[in-house]
């Protein structure tokens, strides 16, 4: 980025970097981004400043496609949950987790099978990881566009995001019912609970009987069984 007295600002981590001086660059307007990643970089960047500001982080420019900026939320919530995966590794295992559950009333099929079936709690979060990440960066389904960013996303590639909610949901459900010091921790530092929530709520993406956990909701839904 060229700054008005003909100075440049590198948008890189350079090698060696401190992790607390990650991405220590300033803002910048979404329409001076140019990059095919710009609503991504865009919706980073609002996190990056205050990640409880919730309202801020879901308000869509104007002009904005919204297919794509809920696609483009949808990549940034599966790739933070990643860092939930990994602080479930240390107490969640197939032996103490033999399936994935919400409560003892909700079991939750895996969908990464030929058939969904039961799986080992961390093994169902990897493998609705890797599939969100699959499907999400699938060229047939969402292809970029030639131009300087993803302008729009048919509506029937739009309608898959609906399920990839539900199924990574889940994590945070298992996550606050069954690992609830490590959910707290990651939710104190991240607020993505909150902020998935408020975004599947926003744009009808998911039922309200389906957000088990009480974060902004109303009622808990009535426990159950889900099948992918």
């Amino acid at each position: 980025m060229k700054m008005a007295d003909g100075s440049t600002i590198l948008r890189r981590n350079r090698p060696g970097t401190k992790s607390k001086d990650f991405c220590r660059w300033p803002d910048e307007p979404l329409e001076e981004m140019d990059s095919t990643l710009a609503v991504q970089q865009y919706i980073q960047q609002l996190i990056k400043r205050d990640p409880s500001n919730v309202e801020l982080i879901l308000t869509m420019p104007e002009a904005q496609d919204e297919g794509v900026w809920k696609y483009e939320h949808l990549r940034q919530f599966c790739m933070e949950l990643n860092g939930l995966a990994v602080r479930l590794q240390k107490e969640c295992s197939p032996s103490t987790c033999t399936q994935m559950t919400a409560t003892d009333q909700w079991i939750f099929l895996c969908a990464a099978h030929k058939t969904p079936k039961e799986c080992p709690a961390i093994d169902y979060t990897r493998h609705t990881l890797d599939g969100a990440a699959c499907l999400l960066n699938s060229n047939k389904y969402f292809p970029s566009s030639v131009s300087s960013h993803r302008v729009s996303i048919k509506e029937s590639s739009v309608t898959k995001l609906g399920s990839v909610c539900r199924r990574v949901y889940r994590i945070f459900s298992h996550a606050y019912f069954h690992h609830r010091r490590i959910f707290d921790e990651f939710e104190t530092e991240t607020y993505l609970c909150h902020r998935f929530t408020h975004f599947v709520t926003k744009y009808s993406l998911m039922s309200k009987e389906n957000l088990i956990v009480p974060i902004n909701v109303g009622e808990n839904a009535a426990p159950g069984e889900s099948e992918a």
